[in-house]
């Protein structure tokens, strides 16, 4: 072949790759939505913040974000019914998805403790669980997580669910207002609605479930909770879009590992860190306390998962046996890890 056919090919050659990969460029990113249960609150924070950090973008990956109302779909249901492809939720529902024969997995672990603290009112002299034989006690909703883990600590103390009231009390004004006005004696909240109970002077923060020595002093060990939850059949068609997804919020969480609340704060919304119920520095000032809920790798704790099969037990809920294997995967995590530059 001459020297001018061998250019001319060459020359063909390099426009067929660079056409090539500007298909590649030019192709739309995948497109996930995911609901979170409450994505203004601390311990679901990451889920935004990749957002804000542009990391969904850098792997690849267009997310939608919304967030579950009061009175509305829950993230976990919303996932199940296929409104959604994940959801920001607690890992407990992928147990509580088996037990009704839905197959529903962790992909990715935010936190190791339930970011939840129980506030008790001001006067009550409650000092541990056993102190609310006979009252009443607020949380999230009926059946929830909450409710089940105010079930599990009331049962470490010899109460069962017949030695006093649970009552939805959902989180902000009203769970304020219940104990404001004694329709609890304490109630299970997170952030920022602990920061204003305290600043008001309605309650006080009793039992600490938002950190690695509260759960285990409450609960026994970690709890994992705050979770990536996505429905295992979706999952194993759309491989390579999860792992873009998980690929972001595990970089998310070493940046988290790395900055300072205020450093997170700031690459938060306005009106996540400031707002009726809390200043920033409020915010801050909280985030700081109880930034140890969170997971630096996004791994799955090694004793989670049992932790969390107990306490559903203790709630009533298994009513047949649990292979905890199929709630969660670690492979995505890894790979998103080794990725970041971190061996697992």
């Amino acid at each position: 072949m001459s020297r001018k056919l061998l250019a001319a090919a060459a020359i063909a050659a390099l426009a067929a790759t660079g056409a090539s990969q500007a298909g590649q460029a030019a192709a739309p990113m995948p497109t996930v939505r995911l609901m979170v249960g409450g994505i203004d609150k601390q311990i679901y924070l990451p889920y935004q913040l990749a957002e804000n950090l542009g990391f969904y973008k850098k792997y690849g990956v267009k997310v939608e974000l919304s967030t579950e109302q009061n009175g509305g779909v829950g993230a976990e249901d919303a996932v199940v019914s296929g409104q959604v492809e994940m959801a920001g939720a607690w890992y407990v529902h992928a147990i509580d998805f088996q037990q009704h024969g839905k197959a529903v997995i962790g992909i990715a672990q935010l936190g190791g403790a339930p970011g939840e603290r129980i506030m008790c009112a001001k006067g009550a002299n409650i000092k541990t669980p056993a102190d609310w034989k006979g009252k009443t006690v607020g949380v999230t909703d009926l059946g929830s997580g909450t409710d089940d883990l105010t079930l599990y600590m009331a049962a470490r103390y010899h109460l069962t669910s017949k030695d006093f009231t649970r009552i939805g009390a959902h989180a902000g004004q009203t769970m304020i207002a219940a104990l404001k006005f004694g329709k609890i004696v304490c109630g299970m909240t997170t952030q920022p609605t602990v920061n204003a109970i305290e600043k008001l002077g309605v309650g006080y923060s009793a039992f600490d479930l938002s950190t690695g020595d509260g759960v285990k002093k409450w609960l026994g060990g970690y709890w994992p909770t705050a979770s990536v939850l996505a429905r295992a059949d979706w999952v194993a068609k759309n491989k390579d879009t999860t792992q873009r997804v998980v690929n972001a919020i595990v970089a998310t969480m070493h940046w988290i590992n790395t900055h300072s609340a205020a450093e997170i704060a700031d690459k938060l919304p306005k009106d996540f860190v400031s707002n009726p119920l809390s200043t920033k520095d409020e915010y801050i000032k909280a985030l700081t306390q109880d930034k140890g809920q969170f997971l630096p790798d996004g791994m799955m704790p090694k004793e989670g998962p049992q932790t969390v099969l107990d306490v559903e037990k203790f709630a009533g809920k298994i009513k047949r046996p649990v292979d905890l294997a199929a709630t969660y995967t670690n492979d995505f995590v890894i790979n998103a890890n080794k990725l970041e530059g971190f061996t697992k």
